[in-house]
């Protein structure tokens, strides 16, 4: 199938990324280069990075941003990598890095990739199909508690407890192999009352066992200071989060570097010497509009929130 993906609050991230033609970009999610065709048409001498653990979206990319391929590098690698890939290609600073965090549109809707729990199909879960960690490991090798700890933190769902005993019960009998067996399990260790609200009752649990199963919030956590010192003067950070998770994390990060002081508030002034990397631009996230959740309800969730690095 075609990588289509819907890309979510284009218009307000390209504003958000304030191009210049001659300047240098990187997508640090490629997926259906839906963001890094809008980016790559606005560069004259400039020079867009695009980069995506995943094969598919790399040569779906590839052929979008044909036109631009003079001022287009595509790299097959996780974002969280990015000081290393700038170094290979001799870049020091950059003018805008954009993440589009979650799952595509692409990977949900193919069967095979096995993010989904409306298919039913083989526990897999993996953006980068090179790596050994699967879905089905997780399921079915991981400890009752650290499958409590993983629906809980990543999944939110109350029901955590009971979920991670139902699929220990099942798989003392025989491997869970599919999304199938999983959606299943899940059903039944969730009250019958309970499942009629709050949407599909597998929609916690698959989106935890997806994070954990592709370390999404380490490599956003550790990867964020680190952008932020890759930016040029006046260059900016855009980032799309579509869970309370990954908001956090964004918020947090940018509030430090906004304001890294960590003297005593009584204190009259700053002895610590940490000096502020820039500004917060969006004050609060940005939101999508009620056009466009209707025309793509999966937009729902998705906050936009802006970092400006700091004039030197």
């Amino acid at each position: 199938m075609d990588f289509a993906h819907t890309s979510v609050l284009l218009e307000e991230t390209i504003e958000g990324l304030a191009i210049r033609p001659e300047g240098v970009y990187v997508d640090g999610t490629l997926g259906g280069a839906g963001h890094s065709s809008r980016i790559a048409e606005k560069l004259t001498t400039g020079r867009l990075i695009g980069i995506d653990q995943d094969s598919d979206a790399i040569e779906a990319a590839g052929q979008r941003l044909m036109p631009w391929s003079s001022r287009v590098t595509l790299v097959r690698d996780n974002y969280c990598n990015l000081p290393s890939i700038l170094k290979g290609l001799g870049i020091d600073r950059v003018d805008g890095i954009l993440l589009d965090l979650g799952v595509s549109s692409y990977q949900l809707d193919n069967a095979g990739r096995g993010f989904s729990y409306r298919f039913d199909t083989a526990l897999d879960m993996r953006m980068d199909r090179r790596q050994t960690l699967t879905a089905r490991t997780i399921v079915n090798e991981w400890s009752q508690n650290e499958l409590f700890r993983c629906i809980r933190d990543y999944g939110e769902d109350k029901f955590a407890q009971n979920i991670a005993k139902h699929i220990v019960a099942a798989r003392e009998k025989k491997p869970i192999e599919t999304t199938g067996e999983l959606n299943e399990i899940i059903r039944a260790a969730i009250p019958a009352r309970m499942r009629e609200t709050g949407g599909h009752p597998s929609k916690r649990t698959f989106q935890a066992i997806r994070i954990a199963c592709n370390r999404e919030l380490e490599v956003l956590e550790s990867s964020l200071d680190s952008f932020i010192g890759l930016l040029a003067p006046g260059g900016r950070l855009c980032i799309i989060t579509f869970h309370s998770l990954e908001d956090r994390i964004v918020k947090t990060a940018f509030k430090r570097n906004e304001n890294p002081c960590t003297c005593p508030p009584e204190f009259p002034v700053c002895v610590c010497g940490k000096k502020s990397r820039g500004r917060v631009v969006t004050r609060k996230p940005i939101l999508p509009s009620p056009e466009e959740m209707e025309e793509n309800p999966r937009a729902k969730s998705a906050k936009l929130r802006i970092f400006e690095r700091k004039e030197e």
